[in-house]
């Protein structure tokens, strides 16, 4: 059975420190935990659980302090967790029987990273994280932020996912306040970090910047597809954002001939339909995102209501306003299915009810 060690970077982390590790405490033999200058009773925290308190001088690089904490390691691979992530019971029992029954060529597990969650707690946002590597060489964190360890050698896709569950909000300008420097020291950008440095000026509402940061990365055709694809989205809403509405549509268009139509990028393109009234228009692209294929494995970006909820519903409202209620009503009981808690779901079967509208599965 191989050695697993706990690799992490805190600070000010008590609120939620002791979730995490007690979380994950049966399936590592040791943990690493780096402090990069708490004030709140996160040290004491980490001699609690770890034994021993690892410092390290911040200096606005994220990868510079993971590579501290991977060389502190002493086990086979190192298993990376961000202090208010938490694993659930049933992701821990299907590690522990992947590390029971460990293939030893395996160099990355990939596992689900859930980020974002509806009112029921259901993940509606996700995406692969290289999660538990091999220690050595090729192990290794790149970049100031927005990190990331390229995978390699035999990778395993396991269906254990860590969700990332938040209870405070972070410092909103840090990432963009990092990437300036960057630019002020003439620190080279490459494709990824360009990305990202476009989605925190899109977050920003530096649309005008943000358009120019996107187009400049759609021209370079060495970024990864995935973020090229959710780049065309990006760089629509900042046009939308500058007032630019025509040539919005024309980005998610841009999308489409990236590759096989994604359900996120058909959505938005129905919601400039819906926005302007043509609900023919909107229904055609939220039908197109029903028969999209959830992109499970391609490691990018995947917004769960997309494949299914959202489209729905939209339909709903579509189809009712086309003067099809009964088709409207099929909708939206399609839409329940995928959350039969959803208020906007409820509301409108109260309102077909109202209007005498039955629902028939016959109607298509």
């Amino acid at each position: 059975m191989p050695s697993w060690s706990l690799c992490m970077i805190v600070k000010d982390e008590a609120a939620v420190l002791e979730r995490c590790l007690d979380s994950v405490k049966t399936l590592v033999d040791e943990m690493i935990i780096v402090d990069t200058g708490s004030a709140d009773g996160t040290k004491e925290i980490i001699k609690s659980y770890a034994g021993r308190l690892y410092e390290y001088d911040w200096q606005d690089d994220f990868s510079a302090a993971r590579n501290y904490s991977f060389s502190l390691a002493s086990s086979d691979y190192c298993l990376w967790l961000d202090a208010d992530d938490v694993l659930p019971a049933s992701t821990v029992e299907t590690l522990e029987k992947l590390k029971e029954n460990w293939d030893p060529a395996t160099d990355v597990v990939m596992l689900p990273y859930q980020t974002a969650f509806d009112e029921s707690g259901r993940p509606v946002f996700s995406f692969w994280r290289e999660r538990i590597l091999r220690k050595g060489p090729e192990a290794v964190w790149k970049g100031r932020v927005h990190e990331a360890i390229e995978p390699f050698g035999h990778i395993v896709y396991t269906d254990a996912p860590i969700r990332h569950d938040k209870i405070k909000a972070g410092d909103p300008d840090r990432n963009l306040r990092i990437y300036r420097k960057m630019l002020e020291k003439g620190e080279p950008m490459d494709a990824r970090h360009l990305y990202y440095y476009g989605r925190e000026l899109f977050y920003h509402q530096c649309y005008q910047e943000g358009e120019k940061v996107f187009e400049r990365f759609l021209g370079d055709e060495t970024g990864w597809i995935e973020n090229r694809l959710d780049a065309s989205r990006q760089l629509a809403y900042c046009r939308y954002g500058l007032g630019k509405d025509q040539e919005a549509l024309n980005a998610l268009m841009y999308g489409l001939t990236l590759g096989a139509p994604r359900a996120e990028n058909c959505c938005d393109i129905g919601r400039h339909f819906f926005d302007r009234q043509d609900y023919a228009g909107a229904a055609f692209w939220y039908e197109a995102a029903l028969r999209c294929p959830k992109p499970d494995l391609s490691g990018g970006f995947v917004t769960e209501d997309c494949y299914g909820f959202l489209p729905c519903i939209q339909l709903c409202l579509c189809y009712d306003r086309m003067g099809d209620p009964q088709k409207a009503c099929l909708y939206n009981e399609k839409a329940g299915k995928y959350k039969p808690e959803a208020a906007c779901y409820i509301y409108n079967q109260k309102y077909f009810v109202e209007k005498g509208i039955a629902f028939s599965e016959k109607t298509e």
